[in-house]
Order: structure tokens, then sequence, then C-alpha cells
């Protein structure tokens, strides 16, 4: 995978690439949106505990496929609420320390999800070779 990060626009200004280039024969994997839900049924409170929770549940379902943070090339992230921007991107650059290309990115905020205690949805694609 490269990371693409062309002269002619500004560079990130967080911890992403604009793009991600992604050779032949590669195996995808694409989860799910997921959200601050345990195993046994509790829900964190505050955004960056949910999003270490959802990053946690992403890297379970990409340890299942033999893969990891290093392997992602894209993140899809939704929070309610500009103020939890803070706690999802500490969530993010802690998930991914130590990974030399780092994904694609995507953050939008919206009105809600399925249950109103929810701030963070995180849905991630890896590519391995």
């Amino acid at each position: 995978m490269k990371m693409l990060s062309p002269d002619a626009i500004a560079p990130p200004f967080a911890a992403y690439a604009h793009g991600v280039e992604v050779p032949p024969g590669a195996r995808l994997v694409v989860t799910s949106g997921q959200l601050a839900f345990a195993r046994d049924g509790t829900v964190p409170e505050g955004a960056e505990a949910q999003a270490r929770l959802c990053f946690a549940n992403c890297a379970a379902i990409l340890a299942e496929a033999g893969m990891g943070p290093a392997d992602v090339i894209r993140i899809n992230a939704y929070v309610t609420a500009r103020p939890h921007m803070a706690g999802y991107m500490a969530a993010r650059d802690s998930w991914l320390a130590g990974v030399a290309r780092l994904p694609a990115s995507t953050l939008v905020i919206v009105s809600g999800f399925t249950r109103e205690e929810f701030l963070v949805e995180i849905e991630v694609t890896a590519a391995k070779l």
C-alpha cells in the first residue's frame, strides 16, 4: 500500500493520508460500523472511551482476517457533536501509533445513532497482500 499526498494540495492536518493506493491482488476486509457496545452489553461514557472500544472492536474483526491497524486503508468515523471530535481523534491517534503508512480518513458529525448514549461509530477498510 502507498500513501498518496500530492504536493498540489495542502498536507493532511491530522494523522491520516489523503489517499491510499492498493495494489492488485490485495485481500480486502470491510467492517460494519462499530458502536461502543462492549461484549457484556455496557456502553462506556465519553467520546474517547467509546472510540477506543470502537477501535478495539475493529481490531478484533481485522485480527480474525490476520490483519491489524497497519493494514487499514480507510477509516470512516461519525460523532454526534463537534466537542466529541477531540476524544475521537485522541483514540484514533493512539490506535494508529507506530503505523508507518496512515490510512485515508473521514470524520462526520451526525445527529445521532440507534441509542442515545452512543456518541461515536467507526468503520474501517483494510487491505493486505
